[in-house]
């Protein structure tokens, strides 16, 4: 008798009476052995019944299976208390294997169910029914070998409760945001996730077989070995920060996490890579280094405007009345412009960035540096076309703004009281273009003169062209250039206006 799988579980044999030896009797090797005596000593639940399908015989090891000793002659089919299909759903004593064999008079292999004890405990098991026919050819009884299959079931519930399991990582894995590989110990890789895919830009066929340094930059190839020689004694990188490279060649900032893969038998046979991108981190970081060197620069810029006040509202002024007026008049502009560059707060949290046209953004932002009482000259020329700038945008054009006019105010046209400002808007060809020109300031000898950076204290590069960079370059994708003519300075601004407009 074999199980499902092939494998031999045991052998039933049937022995039909002759004239000699009597009946209930067999010789084994010359020795007669009661036939009741021998199916009682087998390890496998072996039964017989007549050909109503009454219990005629079973032996200790069915009923330790059927948990139940049944009555000889009463009970039918099988001993066992209930009996369920293998999907739960119950199975009639009529309709169990036995009855089917002794039905169709044919031997049945294989059918699986289960058998409920008294307990309550269930027990899994294959039956191989065989009807058993006289000499004339005679229906007369059948014979039913159960084979336990409790082991075997519980381990396919292992593997089955296993293979959910590795389902589930399998799909956490693939839905994750993260990239998440693996590769042999020769850098070869061999699984590619979705996230992988987002990140690097690679389809899973295009990567799978193919070296790991596909994604490292050429000057970063010297990681992969010594990454390896690691995964090879069992460390594990944790949050090793480096750059990789995609598909289109850009390179992306990532935290990369490498654990050794082992086999059954514990051996290290690859290594499982988790990439996460933190341009997005590095750039927050990046902007609050901007930021606060921004707040170190705003504090030093308006002790000296407010100094810068004071001392232009004095030479005007003929009384102190007139000096505290002029004096508090240009401090409070000064405040509102500098308001204009903070975001506003709503009540539950969200930044909601402030909206104005550019025209009016520069108004403000120049006021505390506004016209000189009797003179018949406009300090502050605004010509060409306005635009509405977007929300996110007024910040970024009201710091550049403030520090042009905090230049122009510490060492350009502002500083004197002849100075003027001319600042010309102008569109082309869908880009916007923004022209200051200061006039009536000191004399500038040379681009290297402080008002090429009002962040002149800087260990490196001044806050002013830290900020010009930030902003326009970076933030906007425009140019600026600044030309230091001996009649003052020039600053050119050029973006498309696509990525200003509201």
């Amino acid at each position: 008798m074999k199980d499902r799988s092939g494998r031999v579980v045991g052998a039933v044999n049937v022995f039909r009476e002759k004239p000699e030896p009597h009946a209930g009797q067999l010789r084994l090797n010359g020795h007669g052995r009661n036939s009741d005596e021998l199916l009682h000593a087998l390890p496998t639940a072996v039964y017989t019944t007549d050909a109503a399908g009454h219990i005629t015989f079973y032996n200790a090891a069915a009923a330790d299976l059927w948990g139940v000793r049944p009555e000889l002659g009463k009970s039918e089919f099988c001993g066992s208390w209930k009996m369920y299909w293998p999907d739960g759903t119950p199975l009639p004593h009529d309709e169990c294997p036995m009855a089917l064999a002794l039905k169709e008079k044919r031997p049945i292999r294989g059918m699986e169910a289960i058998a409920e004890r008294p307990d309550g405990t269930r027990v899994p098991f294959i039956a191989y029914p065989s009807p058993l026919f006289n000499a004339s050819g005679a229906l007369i009884g059948a014979v039913n070998t159960l084979v336990d299959i409790t082991e075997r079931y519980e381990a396919e519930q292992r593997i089955r409760e296993s293979e959910a399991r590795y389902r589930d990582i399998a799909a956490i894995v693939e839905s994750s945001d993260d990239a998440v590989l693996t590769k042999d110990l020769n850098g070869v890789i061999t699984s590619w996730n979705h996230g992988a895919g987002r990140l690097f830009g690679y389809a899973a066929e295009e990567v799978i077989g193919k070296p790991v340094t596909i994604l490292i930059p050429a000057e970063l190839h010297d990681e992969e070995p010594t990454i390896l020689a690691r995964i090879r004694r069992g460390e594990r990188i944790d949050h090793y920060e480096t750059t990789r490279q995609r598909k289109d060649g850009s390179t992306v900032d990532i935290s990369l996490t490498v654990s050794p893969v082992r086999n059954l038998q514990g051996e290290i046979v690859g290594a499982s890579k988790i990439a996460r991108d933190v341009t997005e981190r590095r750039r927050a970081e990046e902007q609050q280094r901007l930021l606060l060197r921004e707040m170190d620069h705003r504090i030093k810029n308006l002790f000296a405007l407010a100094s810068g006040v004071v001392a232009l509202s004095a030479g005007m002024a003929t009384t102190p009345e007139e000096l505290s007026s002029a004096v508090r008049r240009r401090l409070a502009a000064l405040a509102r412009a500098h308001a204009l560059t903070l975001p506003v707060t709503s009540e539950g949290g969200r930044r909601i960035e402030p909206s104005t046209t550019l025209h009016a953004l520069i108004q403000t932002i120049l006021l505390p540096y506004g016209d000189q009482p009797g003179s018949h000259k406009a300090r502050v020329t605004i010509s060409g076309p306005d635009i509405q700038l977007a929300g996110g945008l007024v910040t970024t054009f009201a710091l550049l703004l403030h520090e042009f006019a905090t230049n122009a105010a510490k060492y350009g046209a502002l500083s004197t009281p002849a100075g003027h400002i001319d600042i010309a808007c102008s569109e082309s060809d869908g880009r916007f273009a923004l022209t200051w020109q200061e006039r009536g300031g000191p004399r500038i000898d040379s681009h290297s003169d402080s008002h090429s950076d009002s962040d002149s204290d800087s260990d490196s590069e001044g806050f002013g062209t830290m900020l010009a960079r930030a902003t326009v370059k970076e933030q906007l994708r425009g140019e600026i250039s600044r030309d230091w003519k001996p009649q003052g300075l020039i600053i050119r601004l050029s973006v498309a206006k696509d990525r200003i407009a509201a």
